[in-house]
């Protein structure tokens, strides 16, 4: 009896939401609305932190620069072997790479030079070394899938001449696209043989990029920074930490433009609340009288106002977030995503990695559904809780 009094009181909620219509339409275009905002907010913030994470993650622990006027210059290779010999270092890796700047389409590539015999410095690049025989590419390059994109769109689908910096054309044929799970690392960039890279960059072969150390035990990387900078005082010595410093600083400053929109947000449906919870309009206290009139217990109102409010706080909810998703992993949460990393055209593009945090959706369901619930509840029990004739009047 209980259960069927209360799909009475479910009905009664149902009919009285499609008598008020367009109050209730235009209520949850708004809520749905701000549900959208701060969850796409919350989800680029999560997306980008994550592919941040993984990026650092997968960088060396120590690269040394050579510095020279405050320019950074190329490196002596001779320096690998002292640096190898100091105790707990596990390998040492000269690099042969660089930013090449594509003027027709605005942007920089990053150019890998990999000798395939040498050990590589990160995951993808080892799994693209067994993939592909990089010694046996003849003026070939692997590239990553942005790449592939931009090219494709220059009408370059076989090949891409390169200006060399003495001035000359080098046409390198493409042998092949390779996928990482870390988009922020592969997705601009093209991997030669290092003979090719060295001849694009005008790189001798007793020179490097730089260098890169691998460091068995991590709690000693203090004590063998100290040492290379003791036999290199001249050099720039960054280490994983500092880099993942650096990356914060850069996420966290533009997290700042992100956390501007959330405040604006969230006063915004904290003004609505408040509007909703200073009082109920005439209509709907003269209703409760009439409630009470005929029969209606104070717990018997609650619930109805408990149906109306959570039917649409919940519908709002599930369309903000899924328009949310749609928004941000399917389309790329266009312009949102450009005030997080910036309009510069300078890298190609990179996806948002799908990543759900249940902890900001939990948020989200906070700071709408048991907000907006009470808010409807409270000025309709104070309503309910006074004498049906004065209600009335």
């Amino acid at each position: 009896m209980q259960t069927k009094f209360n799909l009475y009181i479910l009905e009664y909620a149902m009919d009285s939401m499609l008598r008020n219509r367009f109050k209730n339409i235009s209520i949850v275009v708004i809520f749905t609305s701000l549900v959208f905002l701060i969850s796409s907010i919350l989800f680029i913030s999560n997306s980008i932190k994550y592919e941040l994470d993984n990026t650092v993650d997968n960088l060396p622990e120590i690269t040394i620069q050579k510095i020279k006027a405050g320019r950074i210059e190329q490196v002596d290779i001779s320096m690998v072997d002292k640096i190898s010999q100091i105790r707990g270092v596990e390998d040492v890796i000269p690099r042969v790479w660089g930013y090449y700047y594509f003027k027709s389409a605005g942007v920089n590539f990053t150019i890998m030079g990999l000798d395939g015999f040498a050990t590589q410095y990160t995951k993808s690049l080892e799994e693209v070394s067994q993939k592909f025989d990089i010694n046996s590419l003849d003026n070939a390059m692997i590239i990553g899938k942005g790449v592939e994109n931009i090219l494709k769109t220059n009408y370059y689908s076989e090949y891409f001449n390169f200006i060399t910096s003495k001035g000359e054309l080098k046409k390198i044929n493409i042998a092949g696209v390779f996928k990482s799970q870390i988009q922020l690392e592969s997705n601009d960039m093209i991997i030669l043989s290092q003979d090719n890279a060295r001849e694009i960059f005008d790189i001798r072969d007793n020179k490097a990029s730089d260098i890169v150390v691998k460091v068995a035990n991590p709690k000693e990387i203090g004590t063998i920074v100290s040492k290379i900078r003791t036999l290199y005082p001249d050099s720039r010595i960054i280490t994983k930490e500092d880099l993942k410093v650096s990356y914060q600083n850069i996420f966290n400053y533009k997290r700042g433009f992100f956390l501007a929109i959330f405040i604006i947000s969230l006063f915004t449906f904290f003004m609505i609340i408040y509007d909703k919870i200073s009082g109920v309009s005439s209509f709907e206290t003269q209703e409760i009288g009439i409630l009470k009139a005929i029969g209606w217990r104070v717990d018997d109102i609650l619930k109805e106002k408990f149906y109306e409010a959570f039917i649409i706080s919940s519908l709002s909810f599930i369309i903000g977030v899924s328009i949310s998703l749609w928004f941000v992993y399917t389309l790329q949460a266009p312009l949102l995503k450009e005030i997080f990393i910036g309009y510069s055209d300078l890298r190609p593009t990179f996806n948002l990695p799908f990543i759900i945090d249940y902890s900001s959706l939990a948020l989200v369901f906070l700071l709408s559904i048991p907000i907006y619930i009470s808010a409807s509840i409270i000025p309709s029990w104070r309503v309910a809780t006074s004498d049906s004739d004065d209600i009335m009047r």
